[in-house]
């Protein structure tokens, strides 16, 4: 499962490009187009997964032992059982070849087939079982892959079960099928529906049977039942595995929506050059409409580690790190409001480190701002003038946060974006801000066609989560989530602006010198699922935009996005982080925690 051990925000690792299933197969056309044979790959990625395979069993056994006290080399030294769940396809060969290898290895194995009609295995029993299987036998062109590590691993003698058999005679909540190691090898990259009858059943009696027996479960190149393009889930069918070794490249949906639940640990197996200009010799039909060269581009990059931050000069002043003006905090009809939100998103903007700040709320919240935030400025919102004359000063205006959804909050949208779109001021649009510009954009107001064409040359960033998005979109939630990808390329094109879409492995878009740039940040935890972290967020974003003294990239929307996330992490996960304060844990932290954090962060960044 994933760990948060390590908070450094700057670590030693690389972004990593991500593809969808379309991509990869296009990937794997293209090698085969050079003249290389498919079952060969298939033999080299059973060895190389047989061998990763050993070595998170060893892993574990080492750290189960050391936890227990007891001798290393006696645990290790009992006969290793390993159980793999293959179905017909190629995903199902790598699993008849990883038993054929494990078993060499001396592990003691077990196929369980799913899928598979009692002909289909009498009938290649029959063709196999008086000879061993050779490279000549095995590339016979009249069978599949898949076919042909089926017969090499029964030529070898790998015990096997059929599920529907074993089903037939046990209820599933009686099956005890004992292994060390579960390895899933039902379906590839292909799936986009939930599993069904038998391989529901199958999904469900895996994750039993390893949660029954404790014991590790391995994902082969995607855990079944996950959509490898979107990270969709259906009905929470799908495999929970320890690790999963990728195979080619790295997919997008293993990092985001319920990717990050059930993907764990991730291993990369690439086993072809993919970022080669393998384009140069495939086939023009590789991939529908699409150029050779654009299917190779990433429709994401995974971003694991902030961007550094130097020193400040000691000739600075306030005015050397921007001035943020957050709108937001009224009071509608009596109501008690939510000035909390934009003392959240100012409080964030202190922390991450801008010069001054004005917060412009209801009058009905200045006491408690400035209790909170002495060092903060105070305007009264619906003072119109004032506020707009404080938007030719501010370097970057945050606005939504609380600001509310009735006519009058609709009317001082319209008029603070104008004057900051007229001042030429960099934008943060969040919460409500983002409700008016759904009812904006459905009313054909010209407010969107200029804050569109605005962006262009000028930073807008708009952070919704799915249910913001949704509303943007006139889409239903269900449609957004199905996939995000699409969802957030939809929003910069209706609106124009930098992008995030908040969530489990948030997405960030961002337009750089004309093109668009999709990150998925790899940051954060489940306890940020609470009330006020989108407004913590915008203040971070308001407050690195803020900062002229940084680079571009440690003033973009994605470092925002992994600042917030890190930030978070420390929070749940202090007592690794070498501090002495209290461990808040995801199930307590909440967004008034966030500051603190945020300011931790930002030193460790400084190099």
């Amino acid at each position: 499962m994933r760990n948060n051990t390590n908070l450094s925000p700057i670590k030693n690792t690389k972004p990593i490009a991500l593809y969808n299933s379309e991509q990869v197969y296009a990937m794997e056309h293209a090698w085969f187009a050079q003249g290389y044979d498919s079952f060969g790959l298939m033999k080299q990625a059973a060895w190389q997964m047989t061998q990763q395979i050993e070595q998170v069993y060893e892993r574990k056994t080492v750290s189960t032992s050391h936890s227990a006290n007891t001798n290393v080399y006696h645990r290790s030294a009992h006969s290793r059982r390993a159980s793999i769940w293959v179905g017909k396809g190629n995903n199902g060969g790598d699993g008849w070849l990883i038993a054929h290898y494990l078993q060499q290895a001396g592990w003691q194995v077990e196929v369980i087939t799913v899928g598979f009609s009692k002909d289909d295995l009498i009938i290649h029993n029959q063709s196999v079982t008086s000879k061993t299987p050779s490279d000549k036998q095995s590339d016979s062109s009249n069978i599949t892959d898949a076919t042909k590590a089926l017969q090499i691993a029964l030529a070898s003698s790998c015990n096997y079960q059929r599920f529907e058999g074993i089903i037939s005679h046990d209820d599933a909540d009686k099956i005890n099928l004992p292994a060390d190691v579960y390895i899933d090898a039902l379906f590839g990259i292909g799936l986009d529906r939930a599993p069904e009858g038998i391989y529901e059943l199958a999904i469900n009696t895996f994750n039993s049977l390893t949660q029954q027996n404790n014991a590790l479960a391995i994902a082969v190149d995607i855990p079944s039942g996950l959509v490898a393009s979107t990270g969709e889930v259906f009905e929470r069918m799908a495999i929970q595995a320890d690790v999963t070794l990728c195979l080619i490249a790295r997919k997008f949906g293993l990092h985001t929506k319920d990717g990050t639940d059930y993907s764990g640990d991730i291993v990369d197996i690439p086993l072809i050059p993919y970022q080669m200009p393998l384009h140069q010799t495939a086939s023009h039909h590789m991939i529908a409409e699409k150029n050779a060269s654009q299917a190779f581009e990433p429709v994401a990059t995974l971003l694991t580690a902030a961007h550094s931050m130097s020193l400040r000069r000691q000739n600075s002043y306030k005015g050397s790190y921007g001035h943020v003006l957050v709108i937001g905090g009224n009071r509608v009809d009596g109501s008690q409001g939510m000035g909390g939100a934009a003392i959240l998103s100012a409080a964030s903007t202190m922390a991450t480190g801008a010069g001054k700040i004005t917060v412009a709320c209801h009058e009905a919240f200045h006491g408690s701002l400035l209790t909170s935030l002495p060092d903060a400025m105070t305007i009264n919102l619906h003072d119109i003038s004032g506020v707009k004359d404080l938007i030719k000063q501010a370097s970057v205006v945050a606005i939504g946060m609380g600001l509310g959804r009735d006519e009058k909050a609709e009317a001082l949208f319209i008029d603070y974006v104008q004057a900051a779109i007229e001042n030429e001021k960099s934008i943060v649009i969040d919460a409500d801000g983002l409700y008016h510009l759904a009812s904006l954009h459905m009313d054909n107001h010209e407010l969107i066609t200029e804050l569109r064409e605005y962006s262009t040359n000028h930073r807008v960033c708009l952070t919704p989560h799915s249910g913001e998005a949704a509303r943007l979109l006139e889409q239903k939630v269900s449609k957004i989530e199905s996939d995000r990808l699409q969802a957030i390329k939809q929003c910069a094109a209706m609106y124009g602006g930098n992008w995030v879409l908040k969530g489990a492995g948030s997405l960030v878009l961002e337009q750089e010198e004309g093109k668009e740039r999709v990150y998925v940040c790899n940051v954060g935890n489940a306890g940020m699922a609470t009330a006020g972290m989108g407004d913590v967020l915008s203040g971070v974003t308001a407050g690195l935009l803020a900062q002229q003294d940084l680079s571009a990239e440690a003033r973009s929307l994605h470092q925002a996005v992994l600042i917030h996330g890190f930030a978070g992490d420390v929070l749940v996960n202090q007592a690794n982080s070498g501090t002495n304060t209290l461990l808040v844990g995801q199930r307590g932290l909440q967004a008034q925690d966030m500051p603190a954090a945020i300011r931790h962060v930002m030193q460790l960044m400084v190099v």
